[in-house]
């Protein structure tokens, strides 16, 4: 097992952000956390089932409060922006953050607090949590590995879902920042000149992290979801892995239909889990890891916990009958290569005409992008209720179509 920690690259405007004198004693403390702390703690092959495990925290500006114990929920809501990624022996790519437990996330915020590179003890401290909680939570439940496969994150920087969310990364330095250029301790120049400097490293070591987690996953099938056009969506990277020898014919929808990445992976994946992981619905969602791993291992298998309301899904209508068969068939159809039959599954889900699908099977339009499945529905009906000579025609019209698709569920 190696261990490897990414942080962002020093810079000549870190001096001056850290002059308590010139920018005040809160802009340089924060400034020198943000600095400090790593982004991504990386675990190469912590077992012989894992190329990698990565967990990517945000900037933790408060650690003296989030540490006290009378500010426990203070952690929980910190730990909820979190990333915890795996990926297994076969390549494929898994999201835990849902197996976080409250133990793990107070030995991280002690870690971040003590120095991570100053204390190797705490660093095997919190290893020794993460294989107690986790390897061994994973080995038990092996079964039900399949229902944390990522669904949702990209690698890309910058883009919607990206696993690289800035805007729950470092919110308190920003803040102050502006604060400072408020109260006239900075100038607009320098203002600039740090915000720059933000983008340039934050999107470096992204890159790095990104760089990283591909080094893991499978080469051919990497290459296969590039070539579609979707990009690197893990989601439908896992779709196209789980595919085995229909990958080919995935790949191909995939290509003609980029803009329905997102609900491809949400809807389809689940599916090819379950049929591979047959008995994981014998145990609950992961979410009783926030109590003690030891007493998990020897306790009984427990009945499925109730779900919480998800409003997302709730708007994609994803759960109910109709969805649910049409997705079957979607499901059976694309892995037969039929494509007439993909077009009219795909009309039938989401109850629109099949000319529709069609004209988006021909054009693809990049102005689409990729919705998410929340969203994709309203938005096929609201081209649906177009006639073909109104469809937009420039980015700018695609983007009103999409503003004005948002489901009453999501205001």
């Amino acid at each position: 097992m190696e261990f490897e920690t990414l942080r962002i690259d020093d810079a000549p405007v870190d001096e001056d952000l850290q002059d308590a004198g010139a920018v005040g004693p809160e802009l340089a403390h924060l400034s020198g956390v943000y600095r400090r702390s790593p982004r991504a703690l990386a675990w190469h092959r912590p077992s012989p089932d894992w190329r990698l495990f990565l967990l990517l925290p945000p900037l933790a500006s408060r650690l003296s409060l989030i540490a006290n114990p009378i500010f426990a929920q203070l952690t929980r809501a910190w730990g909820l922006n979190v990333r915890f990624v795996g990926v297994d022996r076969d390549g494929l790519a898994y999201d835990f953050r849902n197996l976080l437990s409250d133990r793990t996330l107070r030995l991280l915020v002690e870690l971040l607090d003590a120095g991570l590179a100053d204390d190797p003890a705490m660093l095997d401290t919190l290893f020794a949590s993460l294989a107690g909680e986790m390897l061994t939570l994973l080995e038990r439940r092996h079964c039900g590995w399949g229902r944390h496969l990522d669904v949702e994150h990209r690698l890309e920087p910058g883009l919607p879902a990206t696993l690289f969310a800035r805007d729950t990364r470092h919110p308190d330095f920003l803040s102050m920042l502006r604060s400072a250029l408020r109260d006239d301790l900075i100038d607009a120049h320098f203002y600039g000149r740090a915000l720059r400097s933000i983008d340039t490293r934050e999107l470096d070591a992204e890159r790095r992290i990104a760089t990283l987690v591909q080094r893991c996953l499978d080469p051919d099938t990497t290459s296969r979801l590039l070539d579609t056009g979707a990009g690197l969506h893990l989601g439908c990277y896992n779709w196209l892995l789980l595919g085995g020898r229909h990958a080919p014919a995935r790949a191909h929808v995939l290509r003609r239909l980029p803009w329905l990445a997102t609900f491809l992976a949400e809807s389809l994946v689940p599916a090819d889990a379950a049929l591979l992981s047959p008995g994981a619905e014998d145990w609950d969602d992961g979410t009783a890891g926030a109590g003690d791993a030891a007493a998990e291992v020897d306790a009984p298998p427990r009945p499925p916990q109730a779900r919480t309301l998800d409003l997302r899904a709730i708007a994609a209508r994803s759960a109910s009958a109709h969805s649910l068969h049409w997705t079957g068939v979607l499901r059976r159809a694309i892995d037969a290569g039929q494509d007439r039959h993909v077009i009219e599954a795909l009309a039938q889900r989401f109850a629109v005409g099949d000319n529709l699908i069609r004209r988006l099977w021909r054009e693809a339009p990049a102005a689409l992008g990729q919705p998410p499945t929340w969203h994709l529905r309203q938005v096929l009906r609201q081209l649906d209720a177009l006639p073909e000579r109104d469809w937009p025609r420039s980015d700018a019209h695609w983007r009103a179509l999409l503003a004005r698709a948002v489901p009453a569920e999501a205001h």
